[in-house]
């Protein structure tokens, strides 16, 4: 029985990735005397690598070929600070992914409780929940520096599990990459996987299902790619549809 629902942040709840955390980074170099260009297939290699500050120096340490910053670790920081500032301008105008407020919406109804566990930056997510999401419910918020380690590694899942008192096996994850995937499977959870034009051809195989969006009745459609779900209304995904099942 499924006693809460957690979800990753971006790519399920928001495309943030491609015009969003993206176009930050590069605003944020330019402001520190940088010609970066983050294109959207180095970006896509660069988001193997979770958290902003740890992509920040993976780029520098193994795609960068100019003078990197004596102090990489300070430099990372400030810079990182600057373009969640620079995000955080942006994000409350970009759409939510289908189906996301209606199936919470549906959670807050049932009294099941809703978590954010996310790699990003714990004002992004705040935002998010508190703005993008206002009139949603959240149980908890787990993100970024909140961690030690991140994901693929489970400890974010494993902490959110402590937190709400419940056993693996009565917690679904949706989450939208590898490595997030991972992190919820290593965790012990049902993953319910959405994907988006960023993950739409990682492996996403280790999920227990794998669906283009949770659907909307008057909008994009769920399509199932792994496994499929009777569901009661056709191209949407419920939470009672998914009771049926885990």
């Amino acid at each position: 029985m499924i006693k809460a629902v957690l979800f990753d942040q971006d790519g399920v709840m928001i495309d943030t990735e491609r015009d969003g955390h993206r176009i930050a980074f590069e605003k944020a170099f330019q402001e520190f005397g940088y010609d970066i260009s983050w294109d959207v297939q180095l970006y896509h290699e660069l988001l193997q690598t979770g958290g902003g500050k740890e992509r920040i120096r993976h780029y520098f340490e193994h795609y960068y070929s100019g003078d990197i910053p004596s102090d990489l670790t300070k430099f990372t920081k400030e810079l990182h600070e600057r373009k969640t500032e620079i995000f955080l301008q942006m994000v409350s105008s970009m759409p939510l992914r289908p189906g996301i407020r209606r199936f919470m919406e549906e959670l807050n109804s049932a009294h099941i409780p809703i978590g954010i566990c996310t790699t990003s930056h714990v004002k992004v997510a705040n935002t998010i929940a508190k703005q993008v999401l206002a009139g949603i419910k959240f149980e908890l918020v787990l993100a970024g520096d909140m961690v030690a380690e991140k994901k693929p590694h489970p400890e974010i899942y494993q902490r959110a599990l402590k937190h709400l008192n419940i056993k693996p096996t009565e917690c679904l994850v949706i989450e939208d990459s590898n490595i997030g995937v991972r992190a919820a499977k290593a965790a012990g959870c049902y993953v319910l996987a959405t994907y988006n034009d960023f993950t739409r051809h990682e492996d996403l195989s280790q999920a227990d299902f794998i669906v283009s969006c949770l659907g909307d009745k008057d909008g994009e459609q769920a399509q199932f790619v792994k496994h499929s779900i009777d569901l009661s209304t056709p191209g949407v995904i419920t939470f009672a549809d998914l009771v049926n099942v885990f």
